[in-house]
C-alpha cells in the first residue's frame, strides 16, 4: 500500500509539472515523465523479482521445468516494455513509431514463445499417441 501512495504521488506530481513545462519545453516535460517512470520502475522492481522467485518455486513443486517457464516471464518482460515504449512514443507525439514498437514487440514475444509452443505441441503429440 505504502508503494502504491509512493507511485501515485509522483505519477501525479510529473503530470502537472508536465503539463507546466509542455507549453514551453515539451522535450523537457518528455524527460520529466520519463524521469519519474523509471523512478516508478525502480520502485516496484523488487515486486517483479518477488513474482519471478514465486512462480519458479511454483513450477519446481508442480514439476514444471524452468526451461517451459522461462517463455512466459520473457513474454510477459517484452510485453510490458513494449507497453511503456508505446506510450512513451505515443506521449512525445510519434504515433507512427509506436505502430512500429507495438509490431516489433508483438513478434519478439512470438519468437522468445516458440520453445513454449514447441513444448506443448510435443506433449499435445505424445497425448495421441
Amino acid at each position: 500500500m505504502e508503494a502504491m501512495v509512493k507511485l501515485t504521488a509522483v505519477g501525479v506530481t510529473a503530470v502537472v509539472l508536465s503539463a507546466v513545462l509542455k507549453k514551453n519545453t515539451p522535450e523537457l516535460a518528455l524527460l520529466l515523465v520519463l524521469a519519474a517512470g523509471l523512478w516508478m520502475l525502480a520502485l516496484v522492481a523488487n515486486g517483479l523479482g518477488a513474482v519471478v522467485a514465486l512462480m519458479k518455486e511454483l513450477a519446481q513443486q508442480a514439476g514444471i521445468s524452468e526451461v517451459l517457464l522461462e517463455p512466459v516471464i520473457k513474454t510477459v518482460a517484452l510485453s510490458i516494455l513494449t507497453k511503456l515504449t508505446v506510450e512513451i512514443c505515443r506521449s512525445a507525439g510519434e504515433g507512427g513509431a509506436a505502430a512500429f514498437v507495438e509490431t516489433a514487440g508483438s513478434v519478439l514475444a512470438l519468437l522468445v514463445a516458440l520453445p513454449l509452443v514447441r513444448a506443448v505441441a510435443q506433449l499435445m503429440g505424445e497425448l495421441l499417441v
